[in-house]
């Protein structure tokens, strides 16, 4: 009698939690209409109209949202209301802020997503091949309609600094010295000779003649008005732009001021861990010297793309082998290491993920940038390969894809402090794994964890301090070991992208401290598989709920 009144009090519960989850269904359906991709456009409109009128339908979104009770909510529609409240509120200020009027970053911005979107387009009919014409057709109004835009933004106090232009112009610049038969325009239709020459001729009479204005409107008018300051709190509104950014990029209700007070912390910590090793080694000289010798030494260079390639393929096959020992579930999807594209690698980070997708058959790829060799040091390759590939981006990434019944604005969705939090954690995973084969490899690791922490200073240093780059640039240096260029492009990238370098130590110091809890809580019946298949379990999502989670868990 007590189970049967035990099963009914369940089952009146999830009832209830089901009625009730009714109204956010109809929330999220409406939230999804409002971000579905219009069929009839080639390129995104944003006209101003357009734009207003996804403001008002975002908002009144928003509103019906604060109605919803959270106690009556399931786990999974109580992350979804944790969510979707984020990115609302984030799509809100940017539509408030106007942020399509500055839409450029140091890696090139909206350029940049033209590359991603054309490059990897797939033609498998020839319905599919005349809308990648009509595409290519339509890109010279598009860049119009984006030259307007920045324009206006310049009137209003709202641009791009002079650095991330220069940087934006420098790519413009490749892609119209790259021979047209070598175009990443011709990617999607190398193998059909008569598709590639009609693509080559709408190249050469309409997309790189509006390409050529647009770059010429970048290293005139626009180059010649933008701010000299390289932070975001120099232009109209930026401080608090740049407030809104660290709270959202972070997934915590935090201020500039603690997240630099964090950073200088975490620096000196990964300092003392730095100097024990040096130590260890014997080396006869400061830390500065220890720098110059990993920057300079030969030994610890690769020769050729393809010996930095197979490194890094190696790294991820050994650590491959180890997954099954740390996580009880795996994608199905697999992974391949490539080299960054020429078109991006000169401004391009060290390495980058690629997601893969059934759909596309494309497998995830794992970006190695093989540019500069010099400048790519082989002692933090495998915390780069750890971070991109497995267990880092590819592992996060594919499982979530392979999630069911899930919306499609969750599927849609990364989080910067969750992916980027988790894929720093497995670089600090991977010492635990035994990957770290050399005491400079393990140094490599912290001198990835230290440029982290150095992000915690030099961002809101320069966008909320008034820091320079160059006093930026000294602290990064003087406390890594990334090569010179590295530590270049990497300023350049957050002086391009406003908070988001400040996401991934603060992701990894709370998934560092929700593992303590639980190792704490449950001791000796602490299962590391059942710790990360619960971290990966849901996909991209706030740090509070996943806080949240792993507490329940705990109780439970």
């Amino acid at each position: 009698m007590k189970l049967q009144l035990l099963l009914l009090v369940f089952l009146l519960a999830n009832f209830c939690k089901a009625q009730n989850s009714e109204p956010l269904s109809k929330i999220i359906e409406a939230y999804d209409q409002i971000n579905q991709p219009d069929t009839s456009q080639l390129w995104p409109d944003l006209s101003e109209s357009k734009l207003a009128e996804k403001y008002l339908a975002l908002k009144s979104v928003a509103q019906d949202l604060q109605k919803v009770e959270n106690n009556q909510l399931s786990t999974s529609h109580q992350i979804n209301k944790d969510l979707l409240e984020l990115i609302i509120e984030d799509q809100l200020f940017h539509l408030q802020f106007e942020s399509h009027l500055f839409p450029l970053n140091s890696e090139g911005g909206f350029l940049t997503g033209i590359l991603y979107r054309l490059q990897y387009y797939r033609i498998n009919s020839e319905e599919n091949f005349q809308k990648y014409v009509a595409i290519l057709r339509a890109l010279p109004d598009h860049l119009k309609m984006r030259k307007a835009q920045m324009q206006q933004g310049q009137k209003l106090g709202k641009s791009s600094p002079k650095l991330v232009v220069n940087n934006c112009i420098k790519l413009m610049e490749q892609t119209l010295a790259t021979k047209t038969k070598d175009s990443f325009f011709l990617d999607p239709v190398q193998g059909n000779v008569t598709q590639k020459e009609v693509v080559i001729e709408v190249l050469v009479q309409e997309v790189l003649p509006a390409y050529r204005d647009f770059c010429q409107f970048l290293k005139g008018e626009y180059l010649r008005n933008a701010p000299e300051n390289i932070g975001i709190s120099e232009i109209t509104g930026g401080k608090k732009f740049y407030e809104q950014r660290t709270r959202f990029f972070t997934t915590f209700d935090i201020t500039p001021q603690e997240v630099f007070d964090i950073g200088q912390r975490e620096v000196k910590r990964i300092r003392a861990e730095m100097q024990q090793i040096i130590d260890d080694l014997g080396f006869e000289g400061s830390f500065a010297e220890f720098i110059e010798f990993l920057r300079t030494d030969e030994q610890f260079y690769a020769k050729t793309p393809k010996e930095l390639l197979k490194e890094a393929a190696w790294i991820t096959k050994r650590m491959e082998g180890k997954l099954p020992f740390y996580f009880g579930t795996l994608p199905r999807m697999p992974l391949t290491v490539k080299p960054v594209p020429a078109a991006i690698a000169p401004t391009y980070t060290g390495g980058r993920y690629s997601e893969g997708s059934y759909k596309r058959q494309k497998a995830g790829e794992y970006w190695v940038n093989t540019y500069k060799l010099k400048s790519r040091p082989l002692y933090v390759l495998p915390a780069l390969s750890l971070h991109e590939g497995v267990p880092g981006h590819h592992t996060q990434i594919m499982l979530a894809a392979e999630l069911e019944d899930m919306p499609n604005f969750r599927r849609n969705t990364y989080l910067s402090a969750y992916g980027e939090g988790w894929a720093l954690y497995t670089e600090f995973l991977g010492k635990e794994a035994g990957i770290y084969e050399t005491p400079y490899e393990d140094f490599g690791r912290l001198v990835y964890e230290m440029w982290r922490a150095c992000r915690l200073v030099v961002d809101p240093g320069m966008h909320y301090m008034g820091w320079s780059r160059q006093k930026a640039f000294d602290f990064m240096a003087s406390n890594t070991a990334l090569s010179i260029h590295e530590v270049n492009t990497e300023i350049d990238r957050y002086i391009g992208w406003p908070g988001q370098a400040v996401s991934y130590k603060m992701g990894e110091l709370k998934i560092k401290e929700l593992r303590k809890l639980a190792e704490e809580k449950l001791r000796a019946d602490f299962d590391i598989r059942a710790f990360h298949d619960l971290i990966l379990a849901n996909g991209s999502i706030p740090l509070n709920t996943l806080e949240r989670l792993v507490k329940a868990w705990l109780r439970e």
